[in-house]
């Protein structure tokens, strides 16, 4: 046999291949992916899972001509390599490398950036609608998950396709998972419809069967309108989707290329709006993944062999688990403390929770707006909820931070995960906004802790606290300052003083105190002496220690993992201007006004100077200029 993918530069090289060799070809897609994520690392229980249904789209459509997108796009790395990417995977989420999803400057066969869930549908329409309003010709096809389905815009989008009537295929690549397992009616009713699809077979023998009968049988099929929706109701329960307006097709095996082929066929020369409910296997091909598809939904390099994770985790526990742990002890003593994810209970840390309190604790499926106000309800009427979510996800649910929670007051904690540079994910995960977008709201605190000990403080403050609290902290391991600090003291909403000094005063936020403190050491050695505050608090800040602490110091930096536009040292400076010590020499430290590309998180801080190096070189510069 033919190495059949070091022959496929485009997808123009799928044309002329037999359906043998297309299965020997999906089995060496695996092995490369495999072999190449284990290295990178990267989402690869999701793209095992897609392998036959992107040959069979990449065999019956002609990218970049018909246009496809990709709903969050992390399943978008098969589409990659037989679009003439398959040599750059080495450089897959790496600086200045291959993006782990979908990128317009990548490729042209790249029609629509994504990275968030439940937004594929809308992109198509509005990509088809184009099309009709300019008079073009060709296919527009989104793919989107079960767990993105839930996603209320998706069905906005769903809505509003069937409305408009306009041709255009929608692609249910159903795995039953997202990033965990499913939840929800509409999970429910997905199982349903796959085991029904009887009336899938009636259907199409009763139009066939109608339509050979000669000048009435047309008329006959056209009439029989309530006939076909009784068998369809009996047959299947519910048919949303059909019901919205689409030309339900499914369920289809989507490991079948065959089949796959077929109706992709069939749904290219329907009129009007298809939905194409394919039956996949996350993790497929490779047993580690198929057993846990949540621990390969996004993973570092592993190995093979074992499925285990090359690099060694770290002696201190993350910051999820800190959070976990804290919140499990927290609602021991407190019943009316509750808990929300959105789809992410693993990721958030809320596993143990959910065991310990299972109807305590509210998996809303991926919906983040309504997570937000679902809690404010439950706010509302005497409870604690504690909404934990990644940062970049949490951006979804802004109108309803500030209409539903915070205009009310309420009482809802916002456990923000991965907060700052996430690293090879890229821009679409970045959590370097909040800051900028909670901080003008009113009512609300926001906090960040500089180690593992004082989140389990700030939640314990957070839990008694009568109105919104934000808890921004980091990916990964936690750090430990309870050799340096013995002031965890929350409640009186002031910063901590690590260090005092009296050449420059760096006052950090969050991760960023720990860069704060080794530069003041590295600079004492030097002979220059800092002031290191603790900030805690970006919302309110402890106006009387910063002012108290920089009032004799000429040279004051502020630190933080957030842009700079709208974020911490923004505050600081408007408040040293506002108690007449703005004539300081200050410098602002974060991130620029741009999107922050992927790669190493150690690599990225680097580049934007937010290392101990590059801080330091700012400091030479302020006070050797």
């Amino acid at each position: 046999m033919r190495d059949l993918l070091a022959n496929i530069k485009s997808p123009e090289d799928l044309k002329g291949i037999s359906e043998e060799e297309v299965a020997y070809l999906a089995a060496d897609i695996r092995e490369f992916l495999i072999n190449n994520v284990s290295k990178t690392g990267g989402h690869l229980a999701s793209n095992l899972g897609v392998v036959e249904l992107t040959l069979a789209m990449h065999s019956v459509f002609n990218t970049p001509k018909d246009r496809i997108v990709w709903d969050v796009g992390h399943q978008a790395y098969v589409h990659k390599i037989l679009t003439g990417r398959k040599n750059l995977f080495y450089t897959l989420r790496k600086h200045k490398g291959l993006s782990g999803f979908p990128k317009r400057s990548e490729s042209e066969h790249d029609c629509f950036e994504t990275g968030h869930s439940s937004t594929s549908i809308s992109a198509g329409l509005g990509i088809a609608k184009a099309r009709d309003i300019k008079g073009e010709n060709y296919s527009v096809i989104s793919v989107i998950g079960d767990g993105a389905l839930t996603g209320g815009m998706a069905f906005e989008a769903l809505d509003h396709a069937g409305h408009t009537n306009t041709d255009f295929i929608v692609i249910l690549n159903d795995n039953e998972m997202s990033i965990s397992q499913n939840v929800g009616g509409l999970s429910k009713y997905l199982n349903r419809m796959r085991t029904a699809p009887k009336y899938f077979k009636v259907k199409d023998d009763v139009e066939y069967i109608l339509n050979k009968i000669p000048a009435v049988g047309k008329a006959m099929y056209k009439t029989a309108g309530k006939a076909k929706d009784s068998i369809k109701y009996f047959l299947v329960q519910g048919v949303i989707f059909e019901e919205l307006g689409f030309t339900y097709l499914g369920p289809v095996n989507g490991h079948d290329i065959k089949e796959l082929k077929i109706v992709l066929e069939r749904a290219k020369n329907i009129r009007g709006p298809v939905l194409i409910h394919a039956k996949t296997k996350k993790g497929k091909g490779y047993k580690y993944a198929e057993k846990n598809p949540d621990k390969f939904h996004g993973i570092g390099p592993f190995n093979i062999e074992n499925g285990k994770l090359i690099k060694k985790e770290s002696k201190n526990p993350s910051y999820s688990s800190i959070f976990g742990n804290t919140l499990v002890g927290l609602a021991a003593e407190d019943p009316n403390i509750v808990g929300i994810t959105a789809a992410m209970p693993s990721g958030t840390g809320f596993n143990e929770f959910a065991a310990t309190y299972p109807k305590r604790f509210f998996d809303v499926g991926i919906a983040e707006q309504h997570a937000v106000t679902f809690a404010a309800g439950l706010a509302s009427n005497g409870l604690k909820p504690v909404f934990a979510v990644y940062s970049t996800f949490l951006q979804r649910g802004y109108d309803q931070v500030l209409h539903d929670v915070c205009l009310q007051n309420l009482p809802v904690i916002f456990a923000i995960d991965r907060s700052g540079l996430v690293g090879n994910d890229g821009e679409t995960h970045h959590g370097v906004f909040d800051l900028s977008f909670l901080m003008h709201i009113p009512n609300i605190r926001v906090m960040a802790p500089k180690d593992g000990y004082e989140l389990s403080q700030m939640l314990k403050y957070a839990v008694n606290v009568q109105g919104p609290v934000a808890i921004r902290y980091p990916r990964g391991a936690s750090e430990d300052f309870t050799t340096i600090s013995n002031n965890y003291n929350i409640k009186g909403e002031k910063a901590e003083v690590l260090l005092k000094g009296k050449d420059l005063c760096l006052i950090a936020l969050g991760k960023m105190v720990k860069t704060a403190y080794v530069v003041a050491k590295k600079l004492s050695e030097k002979n220059i002496h800092c002031t290191v505050i603790n900030a805690r608090f970006a919302k309110p800040l402890d106006e009387n220690t910063i002012i108290t602490e920089c009032r004799d110091i000429k040279n004051i930096i502020t630190l933080e993992d957030n842009i700079i536009n709208g974020g911490f040292g923004n505050q600081i400076l408007a408040l040293l201007n506002e108690r007449g010590l703005g004539h300081k020499n200050i410098k602002i430290l974060g991130l620029p006004d741009r999107f922050i590309e992927h790669g190493d998180t150690e690599e990225l801080m680097k580049c934007y100077d937010l290392d101990v190096d590059g801080v330091i070189e700012h400091v030479n510069e302020m006070i050797f200029k």
